[in-house]
């Protein structure tokens, strides 16, 4: 393998990689248009709740997430195997949803798995072709995290209200125009 040839591969995995966070944070923050926009139009899904097409996914995923309370997704091991113009991947996840009971309380759904993947290069742009979920395990608990009421910690909201997307809000008071 030429040094050319390791930087392009180098330069694959790294776009390929950034596709899942991309992902999460369009689940995280109930941002459809950021979610669809990781997959191909030919996509297809397959998470044995959902299976079709990234627009119908996109859809089902913001009805199903925009009920909880908060939602939150981690990347692990990210495990990417390039051919050429595909690759496939394996990238293991963390999922928590924070809920409303049926007695009303908050309680914390933990689903973790691994995305099973495979990827196309088209027109030098990576994005999913395919993606399927394998849960491994899942844990469903009464929210525990009361302390922090009051705290005046920052908390996350979604789409538009996030801290994320008010990007202004990351520099010094006085330097905000």
């Amino acid at each position: 393998m030429t040094n050319s040839d390791s930087v392009q591969s180098a330069m694959d995995r790294l776009a390929i990689m950034e596709l899942p966070g991309l992902y999460m944070r369009g689940l995280d923050r109930l941002d459809r248009d950021l979610l669809r926009s990781q997959f191909w139009d030919d996509a297809y899904l397959d998470y044995g709740i959902y299976a079709g097409d990234p627009d119908g996914f996109a859809d089902f995923c913001m009805e199903a997430l925009s009920g909880h309370l908060a939602n939150h997704h981690m990347i692990g091991q990210n495990n990417i195997d390039v051919q050429g113009e595909e690759a496939f991947g394996e990238v293991y996840f963390y999922a928590f949803h924070r809920v409303v009971g049926d007695d009303g309380e908050p309680r914390d759904i933990m689903i973790n798995g691994r995305y099973l993947d495979r990827y196309e290069k088209r027109g030098g742009i990576w994005k999913f072709a395919y993606r399927s979920e394998v849960v491994d395990w899942a844990r469903d608990d009464p929210a525990a995290d009361q302390f922090l009421s009051g705290s005046g910690n920052i908390f996350g909201k979604r789409k538009p209200e996030d801290p994320l997307y008010r990007r202004e809000m990351m520099r010094r008071p006085e330097r905000r125009s």
